[in-house]
């Protein structure tokens, strides 16, 4: 048997799988855009549990570091990441305000990054495009900081939407 005739048995048996993988996600899409605060909360959980589990990693870890103040600092991320995980698993909709203006503040910094390397970069032809991008994120940024509370409701929700 060749390998062409090998791949074509392998796509043959997978493509129902990924027929049915593939409309899942875009269901899944929908109805994250269309009911985003369960989305966002959703994603809220989902970030507080990875808190929990890095921050119990933390404390492991901490254990096998060499050296008094690693251990210390080491202890001190693991309990800050678990505490933090642990808000947000009792204050989703907090925990959801927190992700939104973590990611407001993420696109102001992406955005003046942007527009400096873009200035620093003046000589090349297409410079302008990475002062553009880091302007839209700039903008998006402030859009985000000046409709909190109520981006926080939709915002992560529509993203993942989208992203999915």
């Amino acid at each position: 048997m060749s390998i062409a005739s090998e791949v074509r048995s392998i796509a043959k048996e997978s493509i129902g799988w990924s027929i049915a993988l593939s409309v899942t996600l875009i269901v899944l899409g929908l109805l994250a855009i269309m009911i985003p605060l369960a989305a966002g909360v959703a994603a809220n959980v989902v970030v507080a549990w990875l808190l929990l589990i890095g921050g119990v990693g933390h404390l492991f870890f901490a254990w096998h570091v060499k050296g008094v103040g690693g251990h210390i600092w080491e202890a001190l991320i693991g309990l800050l990441y678990i505490a933090a995980g642990i808000y947000m698993l009792m204050n989703p909709l907090l925990g959801l305000l927190s992700l939104t203006l973590i990611l407001a503040v993420y696109l102001l910094v992406k955005g003046v990054a942007l527009i400096l390397l873009g200035f620093r970069m003046k000589a090349h032809p297409r410079s302008g495009w990475l002062i553009f991008d880091g302007a839209i994120s700039v903008v998006l940024a402030g859009f985000i900081y000046w409709n909190l509370p109520y981006a926080a409701a939709w915002l992560i929700g529509t993203y993942i939407g989208i992203a999915i």
